[in-house]
């Protein structure tokens, strides 16, 4: 599943890449979110057409129903996946049927440093990419992971089918990691497939350090731990954003961190707040959907066991103000 937006020469990679998968018994289904028919007819198995930009969730569940593969793979527009791509991550979560996903080894394009091996959680309920800028012979293993980064991920039918798709109210960000957490929750599990590699152009659409960006990862931070924290872990998100807040604000007088690129970018940084607060007006408005969203999420694991879960993936608040 490709959602597009630009359906430039990005895309036009990325479908190529998959040209020359290893394996060929898949289909390709592209969505295209311009709103302008940019994306013919001929360019993939299937093309949906929408009439505006649905969301990079919506998206994904329109091929999901389009498609009746026991597997899904998602894989962003600016992306180009390497041959042995599907057939690794295929391989992996064949082995058990309680793999309900796979991360893939996503490189920063054009850097022989990652993207994302998984995902990691803050207390706050923001995620970001585990093993960022580092390396990829620091993570040479398979290995079981928190969730996929949705930029290039494999999901199980059956779990998809069991836990519901991606949530479309996110419009943007966060949606994966909102996913896998429910996913978690159902007692699914997550390994990280070293040997899938994807070039990834970062933020190719919505760009790196953009007020639409931080917009909607402040918002969808916010839904996603009203929807997935277990109580206990909500009382401490206040602190917690709090915490990342500061770092944010010490980094960016040392021209460091997200805060500093946002202002490199040419955005002004006192609009921050104001996109903070924002989000938080949205978050009290969306409440009544969220509890009922949280009290239809499906549970195997008690909140004590999925507590030590997020523990265990964690991120401080000073590495996702850095990063």
């Amino acid at each position: 599943m490709i959602p597009t937006l630009s359906a430039d020469a990005a895309l036009s990679e990325c479908l190529r890449s998959l040209e020359t998968q290893s394996i060929r018994d898949f289909e390709v289904v592209v969505v295209d979110n311009s709103g302008k028919h940019l994306v013919p007819l001929n360019a993939a198995s299937k093309v949906i057409h929408n009439l505006s930009n649905l969301g990079f969730g919506a998206a994904i569940n329109q091929g999901f129903r389009a498609s009746d593969s026991p597997f899904v793979a998602t894989l962003n527009d600016d992306a180009v996946a390497h041959p042995r791509w599907l057939e690794s991550l295929l391989a992996e979560i064949e082995k058990r049927y309680e793999i309900g996903m796979c991360a893939s080894q996503v490189r920063l394009a054009g850097e022989d440093l990652l993207d994302s091996a998984g995902m990691l959680i803050c207390a706050d309920g923001s995620s970001k990419q585990r093993g960022h800028r580092q390396p990829p012979s620091a993570f040479p293993r398979v290995q079981e992971v928190l969730l996929p980064s949705g930029s290039a991920a494999l999901y199980r039918r059956d779990m998809l089918n069991e836990i519901g798709l991606f949530d479309e109210s996110f419009f943007l960000y966060c949606e994966d990691t909102d996913l896998g957490l429910r996913g978690r929750w159902a007692g699914w599990e997550c390994m990280y497939v070293p040997e899938a590699v994807v070039e990834h152009r970062y933020s190719h659409s919505a760009g790196r350090a953009s007020a639409l960006k931080a917009y909607y990862v402040e918002r969808n931070r916010l839904f996603l731990a009203a929807k997935n924290f277990p109580s206990k872990a909500l009382l401490a998100v206040p602190f917690q954003t709090c915490a990342r807040y500061f770092w944010h604000a010490l980094l960016a007088t040392q021209g460091k961190g997200i805060a500093a690129q946002y202002g490199r970018a040419g955005n002004s940084g006192i609009h921050l707040p104001l996109l903070a607060l924002r989000a938080h007006v949205d978050l009290l408005r969306n409440l009544p959907c969220l509890w009922k969203q949280r009290q239809g999420i499906k549970r195997r694991l008690t909140a004590r066991q999925f507590g030590r879960l997020l523990r265990r993936y964690s991120i401080t608040p000073r590495e996702v103000a850095s990063l």
